[in-house]
């Protein structure tokens, strides 16, 4: 993508330092300090205009929000969207949200081991040319490099329109023995999902009838044990279920035969007196 970015855009940005990150590697490892917090860190590689770290943001208090991109103008449009978005709260503030200018193949320059707990991929570059595969960011290279910076709580979700780009990544996902969940071929098939922030490119897209293609991967540790344990209970659950309808199945079965039998007898010829 290539940018027209308006005159001063620089100094727009070096202006609003509480919010635009023109350079990271100072604060690898430290970016708790710039958020003055410990919550949890989740991250967008490749935000575009920024309107779904924004609206994570606010709807996620709780949690800090970093949203990268490579361009000058997307920083800034999304800086825009980042103060409309909390333009009735703290004072058009945003209080949890970083907008980090940077390459995203340099991401282990920007953040410590373990220092992040989420990243988002919303519809990355397919790079469809077989030798361009690299540039993908769910190629296994990259992938070592989300090990590295996700916490034991880590996870990456992912949404994209491209089939192509999707088959690749579970294939990724696969090879590099990730768990994957919540698989989704057609995710808003049943209407717009209300529970998940949009981009404005996927709003856009299923206005139109496009076919959005979603997963959450397991990365952590703890992420994954917790993952395993509520597959269990759920297995568990499922089994009790299934013991109890076997159960009055049987029981009603029973009263039927016994109901049967009664009416038999209550049938059966009698003498007379």
């Amino acid at each position: 993508m290539r940018l027209r970015g308006r005159k001063g855009i620089r100094e727009n940005l070096e202006a609003q330092p509480e919010l635009v990150v023109l350079d990271a590697a100072p604060l690898k490892g430290r970016w708790r300090e710039f958020f003055g917090n410990d919550r949890p860190i989740h991250v967008e590689l490749g935000m575009g205009k920024g309107r779904f770290i924004s609206g994570m943001s606010v709807r996620n208090p709780d949690i800090n929000f970093i949203g990268v991109d490579m361009y000058d103008e997307l920083i800034r449009r999304a800086s825009e969207k980042a103060r409309a978005a909390w333009a009735d709260i703290n004072g058009g503030e945003p209080r949890n949200l970083a907008l980090l200018r940077a390459n995203i193949e340099g991401i282990e320059d920007m953040f410590a081991p373990g220092e992040v707990e989420r990243i988002y991929l919303n519809f990355s570059d397919p790079w469809p040319k077989s030798k361009h595969h690299r540039r993908r960011l769910t190629h296994p290279r990259f992938l070592e490099k989300y090990r590295t910076i996700l916490n034991e709580w880590g996870e990456i979700h992912q949404k994209t329109d491209s089939r192509l780009l999707f088959e690749f990544s579970l294939n990724s996902y696969a090879d590099c023995e990730l768990q994957m969940r919540s698989i989704s071929l057609d995710l808003h098939k049943d209407g717009m999902r209300e529970d998940l922030v949009m981009t404005e490119y996927e709003h856009k897209f299923v206005e139109r009838g496009g076919n959005i293609h979603r997963c959450e991967v397991i990365v952590g540790e703890k992420a994954l044990a917790a993952y395993r344990a509520e597959k269990q209970e759920r297995k568990r659950r499922e089994a009790s279920a299934e013991q109890a309808e076997g159960a009055a199945r049987i029981a009603a079965a029973g009263k039927r035969s016994g109901s049967e039998d009664s009416g038999s007898q209550d049938a059966s010829p009698g003498g007379e007196g």
